[in-house]
């Protein structure tokens, strides 16, 4: 069979892009052939597959309606979408609901803002796309990397449940952190043995929490030394004693192995990748009930689980409860066999 793969734009550290390529990897490795269907900014280098065919469109449905003519042009067996569509064969939700992401804005935010974001058309685009993805004409089935994204499909849009599938996000290769790594990784950063520090990663700032993880880290003890390291692309923030940016970064290994905990108190998040590398690196894991991540994770045990994204006390209070080395160290082995156990759970089932 020749498969037809869809996802517009592209990113060099992106989710869905590791995913897809590690995908395609496996349906050559199967005998089976696939097509890239994507915008222009995919690197041919970066695609496993055989083929690339270019889809034009500036905006999501000027891409769904590009990619309608470019499938009569270069036709497939199976259309598998991790972009919203008006119709494919099955659909991967990777990037959840937008109807229920913006109903969570509208409860954390100003009534001028939702009234301005009524004003953007690509959220109405999204949403037609939605609309449409979900009903009987869309997709023939669904993947979601959660049930929190499940459920939000049903209740939103009343597509069926039993044609949504659950499936957690593939782990990164296990790799534990050296002490070696650690040590120089600490040396590089200034940073001294004794020094409690968390790591933040993500862009898109605003949505993952950043300035909950910069309220909490405020309101330590200074005796632990805190310091909160925030990797990625962002703006509207200045770094502080207790907090340091260290802009995108390609590699994250480094920046695990000097962490102590990792923070992400998501507004929303389908399923986070770096939940998932500071997991398998053997970190305890700071986020909310909005990031399906939560669901693998048992509070108080391998990290925890905040009800309110906002609540930086709460946060604050998590995180002075892990400020003890011993309580870390101790959590490890743990970790990492949670993170085994998952791997085996999605090999079982060809993730």
């Amino acid at each position: 069979m020749n498969i037809g793969l869809v996802r517009r734009g592209y990113s060099a550290t992106g989710g869905a892009e590791a995913y897809l390529k590690r995908f395609a990897q496996a349906l050559l490795a199967s005998g089976q052939d696939c097509t890239l269907f994507t915008s222009a900014d995919w690197p041919a280098k970066e695609w496993p597959g055989t083929r690339i065919a270019t889809v034009p469109g500036s905006n999501p449905v000027a891409f769904a309606n590009a990619l309608e003519k470019a499938r009569a042009a270069t036709p497939c067996d199976y259309l598998f979408s991790l972009e919203r569509l008006w119709a494919c064969d099955a659909y991967r939700a990777g990037d959840g609901v937008h109807r229920a992401w913006l109903k969570r804005r509208d409860r954390m935010e100003p009534s001028w803002k939702r009234w301005t974001r009524g004003l953007n058309p690509k959220h109405r685009q999204l949403l037609a796309l939605e609309a449409r993805l979900f009903s009987s004409e869309g997709a023939g089935i669904v993947i979601a990397n959660c049930r929190m994204v499940k459920e939000e499909i049903v209740r939103e849009y009343g597509y069926p449940a039993e044609r949504i599938h659950v499936v957690y996000n593939g782990l990164p290769v296990s790799n534990a952190p050296s002490a070696e790594l650690r040590a120089q990784t600490r040396a590089q950063l200034g940073l001294a043995a004794s020094d409690y520090v968390m790591l933040f990663a993500g862009s898109g700032w605003e949505r993952k929490g950043l300035a909950t993880a910069i309220q909490a880290v405020q309101q330590l003890n200074a005796a632990c030394r805190p310091l909160l390291l925030v990797a990625g692309k962002g703006s509207g923030y200045q770094p502080s004693e207790r907090v340091r940016f260290l802009g995108p970064v390609r590699q994250m290994a480094a920046c695990y192995a000097a962490a102590d905990l990792f923070v992400l108190p998501t507004l929303y998040d389908p399923f986070s990748n770096a939940c998932l590398e500071a997991l398998a690196a053997g970190l305890p894991v700071m986020t909310t009930a909005a990031n399906g991540f939560s669901e693998i994770l048992q509070p108080g045990i391998e990290g925890e689980v905040l009800e309110d994204p906002m609540d930086s006390a709460a946060l604050a209070r998590a995180m002075k409860a892990w400020s003890d080395p011993a309580r870390r160290d101790t959590i490890r082995p743990r970790l990492l066999e949670l993170e085994a156990n998952l791997r085996n759970t999605l090999a079982a089932i060809g993730q």
